[in-house]
């Protein structure tokens, strides 16, 4: 009987432990390359009790689809600020305890005013990277096809027809992205970039069928390596992804360079940013996690890895110069004047929104 005992105990003690080390998992969903493997080497060295679970993902939607079935199964996700104003409204993620965040003091007040936009109050994410939308080119193709006057800090470049018809013959790409290409065909056109009336939508359609015949794809990440191998000559995309192809251009010494430009007229400012679901197991290590990534010696090499500014002011000297000197990717305070969030659309104004970049892509 004693051995029966004893033997349950044991099982007990084994199950509890079990049950213990499970509470102990802490599950991250980021996206794809989007961290050094040095930094999660270094959070699981310190905090070795804590099994860490990373999975990446590749589109907003992606992410959106686990959140909205209530039990996404991870503990800190990574969603950009349009999708997560959209998910606090759904009511899908904690309200953040800031005493567990004692690096919070690390972040910029002007960033953190311009994502209340999507956040008020700052109240259920903190920003972990940030960039724009801007033009990327082949210098020595653009001035073969313009000249030595190229608009290259204008979106001019990309939305007058005069000039990308002489860009078609080195390649024009675009984002795939209704979300973002259609707000800067409004801002070209005096619109507002997050109009919500239909009309308006019509009218960037019309500019952008006016540029299509001249638009050789749309993708949201190929043109990175397309720019860097010379297979196109100008891009709209993301501001990072535009100083990977730099380097990557120079790593390859194929003759080709890779420049960047925030067009002068202002362009979309994003936030990617880190928050706790509300079916989070484990809050206890998302925390740690959250504020180990707010620490400035953590956060700097981050930036150096994948080309983005991050949000925290005093990690910004820590930053490689290349990156942090560039107005391109840590805009001056006067360009910082001209950017803008994007906002979640009503129903109606989102339909319009998709109408459009359907007939765009169709270039019916």
């Amino acid at each position: 009987m004693k051995k029966r005992l004893i033997a349950s105990a044991l099982c007990a003690a084994l199950l509890n432990a079990g049950a213990h080390a499970e509470e102990r998992t802490l599950r991250v969903y980021n996206w794809f390359d989007y961290i050094t493997p040095k930094a999660l080497d270094d959070f699981k060295a310190q905090n070795s009790q804590t099994k860490l679970i990373y999975d990446i993902f590749d589109t907003n939607e992606a992410l959106e689809a686990k959140l909205l079935t209530g039990n996404s199964g991870y503990d800190v996700v990574v969603p950009s600020n349009v999708f997560l104003a959209k998910q606090i409204e759904a009511g899908v993620f904690q309200p953040l305890d800031r005493s567990k965040l004692p690096n919070w003091n690390h972040l910029d007040p002007k960033l953190m005013k311009l994502i209340e936009a999507n956040d008020p109050g700052n109240k259920f994410a903190v920003p972990y990277m940030y960039g724009t939308i801007l033009i990327g080119f082949n210098p020595a193709r653009i001035k073969a096809a313009l000249g030595d006057n190229a608009p290259v800090d204008s979106w001019d470049l990309i939305f007058k027809e005069e000039n990308i018809s002489k860009l078609k013959q080195c390649g024009v790409a675009l984002l795939d992205s209704p979300s973002e290409i259609l707000p800067l065909a409004l801002q070209h056109l005096g619109l507002d970039p997050n109009s919500e009336k239909p009309a308006d939508y019509a009218k960037a359609e019309a500019l952008l069928m006016k540029i299509r015949p001249y638009v050789t794809y749309f993708h949201s990440s190929k043109y990175m390596a397309d720019i860097a191998n010379g297979d196109i000559c100008v891009a709209v995309g993301y501001s990072g992804s535009f100083s990977q192809a730099a380097n990557r251009a120079k790593e390859a010494k194929n003759g080709v360079v890779v420049d960047m430009r925030l067009p002068k007229e202002g362009a979309p400012i994003w936030f990617d940013m880190l928050a706790i679901p509300k079916g989070a197991k484990n809050t206890e290590d998302a925390y740690t996690f959250i504020n180990y990534l707010l620490q400035p010696a953590v956060i700097a090499p981050v930036s150096d890895f994948v080309g983005y500014p991050n949000p925290n002011k005093d990690a910004t000297g820590l930053v490689d110069p290349a990156i942090r000197n560039n107005p391109n990717l840590y805009p001056t305070d006067a360009a910082m004047s001209t950017l803008y969030t994007l906002q979640p659309l009503p129903r109606d104004a989102e339909r319009a929104r998709t109408r459009a970049w359907t007939k765009i892509k169709s270039g019916t």
